[in-house]
């Protein structure tokens, strides 16, 4: 296989990492012309996890995105959500023919509040059976110091992703294979909104007991959404207390490396979101997704009280401190 990425930030460069202490060769799209210099001259990303160096004589680097697809037969996209549409215009219709696609975002379109897959299937004409995730729960800052982690790899066909998986499987890297890719998506866009929130109680002084039964309460809720979201596609019973759904949601709303959590705690400690993104520096894939989950559940009216709460102090400007009295109230 050879493997091409899409994107240069943290998550993309702990894949790269990954990959390439393995011994792969991997197509590297960068959109910065000085990142990519700076790589090949330094072997590490001076923005992102600049602790982590790499073999150069493995890396095939360019900002050329059509020369990256073509070249590759397993395409790992790994942009924050927000941008896929604007990265993806440029190539033809035809451009991921025969090829598989690895979906590392955490997050859905805000173009039309779609999975990756649902928006690739309409202008390249991806199928399902074409089509993976890579998903948690670990950090790349984790990745990168190669300590003990785990990812799992869905997909309908689970030979394939199990094959992809293969690659990636090393001393620090463990992996699991998983088939609910429908599934996995939404628990990844989930997971960011429910740390987010988990972020802001720190931020308002709350305690330990509270953010367990926040946590709880959190878990409840992403089934819920999931078992009526994924109704078209996939009635099996599933495991939500596995790694890739509950084990997620632990790591993301606890974790100090986790940007939705720090991200929400600036909110609850005050912090406009303005000024919270430009502290930030980074995507925090939590801010956008509660707005898209908060449409697609006008649709569904799943009964969503956290999320709900979190997506009006982000985006109608309840207060942080209104918003959790609320949520206080909706626990069980």
């Amino acid at each position: 296989m050879h493997f091409g990425i899409l994107g240069s930030g943290s998550w993309a460069t702990a894949l790269a990492k990954i990959l390439t202490d393995n011994n792969h060769n991997i197509n590297w799209w960068i959109r910065n012309t000085d990142t990519i210099q700076y790589l090949q001259r330094r072997k590490h990303n001076p923005h992102y996890l600049s602790h982590a160096y790499f073999d150069n004589t493995l890396l095939n680097l360019s900002e050329n995105i059509h020369y990256i697809v073509e070249h590759s037969d397993v395409l790992i996209v790994a942009v924050p959500s927000a941008y896929i549409h604007d990265i993806l215009s440029t190539l033809n219709s035809d451009a991921f023919k025969n090829k598989k696609i690895v979906s590392a975002i955490k997050g859905l379109l805000p173009d039309n509040n779609e999975l990756l897959n649902d928006f690739l299937f309409r202008p390249f004409d991806v199928s399902i059976e074409n089509y993976f995730a890579v998903l948690c729960p670990c950090h790349a800052e984790e990745v990168a110091a190669e300590k003990l982690s785990y990812l799992t790899f869905c997909g309908t066909d689970e030979t394939t992703a199990a094959g992809i998986a293969a690659h990636f499987k090393n001393d620090y890297l463990n992996t699991i294979i998983n088939h609910d890719i429908i599934g996995v998506q939404y628990a990844a866009v989930l997971k960011n909104i429910y740390a987010l929130g988990a972020g802001i109680a720190h931020g308002l002084d709350y305690g330990d007991n509270f953010l367990s039964v926040y946590i709880a309460n959190s878990a409840n809720e992403m089934v819920r959404f999931i078992r009526e979201v994924k109704l078209d596609y996939d009635k099996e019973t599933i495991n939500y207390t596995a790694r890739v759904y509950l084990g997620d949601l632990l790591v993301t709303c606890y974790s100090l490396y986790s940007r939705n959590r720090t991200f929400g705690n600036m909110i609850g400690k005050g912090y406009s979101v303005k000024s919270a993104q430009l502290e930030l520096n980074m995507v925090a894939e939590g801010y956008n997704a509660s707005r898209c989950i908060h449409a697609t559940n006008q649709k569904l009216q799943v009964e969503l009280p956290i999320a709900d709460c979190i997506y009006e102090i982000l985006w109608q400007h309840l207060s942080a401190e209104e918003g959790f009295k609320k949520i206080e109230f909706s626990l069980v």
